[in-house]
């Protein structure tokens, strides 16, 4: 059983930059693709990135460039670096995490998730 929690998420201003971290526990993530998500109020829970097991990353088209996906396997944690935040980033971030070497966009995908922390944008 993996567990994970997310932390970092705050309130800040539009361009300025927040990294999230998502600590986990029960099993080390070498083998895991990890995943972060997202969620506004009243819409669907959205896909913005993975990390492979080797550290290949692939991003949502609307965070492409502005957010970097990285790990540390020797601190079991997976990091959301998001730079020049948009008001529309405004959301619940979620990391989860797969027993497979690639990851997925699709949330369904995903056995593992956080708890989540709350990232707030203003102008």
């Amino acid at each position: 059983q993996v567990q994970l929690v997310e932390s970092g998420g705050g309130l800040v201003q539009a361009g300025d930059s927040l990294r999230l971290s998502c600590a986990a526990s029960g099993s080390p993530i070498t083998f895991l693709s990890m995943g972060w998500f997202r969620q506004a109020p009243g819409k669907d829970r959205e896909f913005v990135g993975t990390i492979d097991w080797n550290g290949g990353t692939n991003y949502a088209d609307s965070v492409k460039g502005r957010f970097t996906i990285s790990r540390s396997n020797a601190k079991n944690t997976v990091y959301l670096q998001m730079d020049s935040l948009k008001l529309e980033d405004t959301a619940a971030y979620y990391c989860a995490a797969v027993s497979r070497y690639r990851g997925s966009s699709s949330a369904r995908e995903y056995d593992y998730w956080g708890q989540g922390t709350q990232v707030t944008v203003s102008s």
